[in-house]
């Protein structure tokens, strides 16, 4: 009778944590769900526009600081799209689907509290994919921004995160023609410049890993909301210290991706032959390697660069040109070399003047020299000094794979 009883309380036991599974379950119906979020700096005028919510005066008083603006794009239930049939151009606005709020405070957090106040149901971030910051409010700091969310562990890392040119609420207030809601576009717009090599893999996850670096800066891409309703990307913004210091021209981003070697290539370049206009072609990369040495030259760090990419040959200007001729081949393969030579040069002195070592040669120096890291450097501050003094050799080599065929 004992061992009966015992194996009756064993299995008792086993059997309760799983009745407790949905204890602390919430219904769907019961949660905002959060697709998209805008940060703004907030104009003259914002206080009169702000509740005591999180904060109350002369008792609770809140941080002395310029006032933000918040919009949230929160998922209208039953109303999103959730099949290739009813996605796309369906004759509806993003009004249809999601619902646009925005708020002010002096942090994220006080923001969001008080966007809290406005709803019933409870905020969620579980599915929040894009974090769009304003250019002006990046150039202030992303510090309470990137505080808040990586506190927060309903956002996922693979979300992204983006700096708009001028006004950020405009993109959440967007209605794309490809897509009722304007959150899953942004979302598809990078997804697909990844995929078509126009951008680098950067999820929001990436840039807070790459801004905690001793001997690494951040990147995200600098977007603008065109008059059509749709996003054109500009560019990378450049980060340092969690401030945004620069941006880059679109062609600065194949000479980033060929410092680092990634693949797909995607950009598109124009080789001219001579003098003559006329003698031009169109090539593009297919794919790219890098490879990266360094050695310490009078007490500085001295990189060795060398990129190697395969071109194919995309149009030609004129028909005097004649692609069959190995000469020619190698005319346009020395005129790319050159060419994506000063690119990848310039990008680096930009990045040099800046201070904003984007490429990681900091972190580079601590795998390969760490007793000079160690001894020399050993702090984010003092490399960002060093990386403006290191010198960098850059070799191209362009390599001719195809150039096509035509039709008599």
């Amino acid at each position: 009778m004992p061992i009966r009883i015992l194996k009756l309380g064993i299995g008792l036991l086993l059997i309760l944590p799983v009745l407790t599974g949905c204890w602390d379950r919430l219904e769907i119906e019961d949660r905002a769900i959060v697709l998209g979020v805008s940060v703004d700096l907030a104009g003259p005028g914002a206080e009169s526009e702000e509740e005591e919510v999180a904060h109350l005066h002369d008792k609770f008083p809140a941080p002395e600081k310029s006032m933000i603006r918040v919009a949230a794009q929160i998922a209208l239930p039953g109303k999103i799209p959730l099949g290739p049939g009813e996605s796309g151009v369906s004759g509806k606005g993003s009004g249809d689907t999601v619902w646009v709020i925005d708020v002010v405070g002096h942090t994220i957090d006080d923001a969001l509290m008080n966007l809290q106040q406005q709803l019933s149901a409870k905020l969620f971030f579980g599915h929040l994919r894009v974090i769009v910051v304003s250019d002006a409010f990046a150039r202030k700091g992303l510090q309470n921004l990137n505080d808040y969310f990586r506190r927060n562990t309903e956002v996922r890392r693979t979300a992204w995160m983006m700096v708009s040119k001028g006004n950020a609420e405009q993109l959440m207030r967007a209605a794309p023609k490809l897509e009722r809601v304007p959150t899953l576009y942004l979302l598809s717009t990078l997804d697909g410049a990844v995929r078509a090599g126009k951008f680098p893999t950067d999820f929001v996850g990436v840039f807070w890993s790459n801004g905690s670096k001793k001997g690494q800066e951040a990147f995200l891409p600098y977007i603008e909301l065109m008059k059509a309703g749709n996003v054109e990307l500009k560019g990378m913004a450049l980060f340092k210290n969690d401030k945004m210091i620069e941006t880059t021209e679109p062609f600065d981003i194949a000479a980033y991706m060929g410092i680092k070697g990634l693949n797909p290539a995607g950009y598109r370049a124009f080789i001219r032959l001579d003098d003559n206009p006329a003698k031009t072609v169109t090539v593009f990369a297919s794919s790219r390697k890098s490879k990266l040495k360094v050695r310490i030259v009078n007490g500085i760090p001295h990189f060795q660069l060398s990129v190697f990419t395969e071109i194919n040959l995309e149009e030609k200007m004129s028909e005097a040109i004649y692609t069959n001729n190995s000469a020619v081949l190698k005319k346009i393969e020395q005129e790319d070399m050159k060419s994506y030579k000063k690119a990848i040069e310039g990008l680096i002195k930009k990045t040099q003047k800046s201070g904003s070592d984007i490429f990681g040669f900091g972190e580079f120096v601590r795998a390969k020299e760490p007793k000079y890291w160690n001894e020399e450097i050993n702090s984010e501050e003092n490399w960002q000094k060093m990386y403006k003094e290191v010198t960098v050799d850059v070799e191209v080599v362009s390599r001719m794979r195809r150039v096509g065929m035509k039709a008599r």
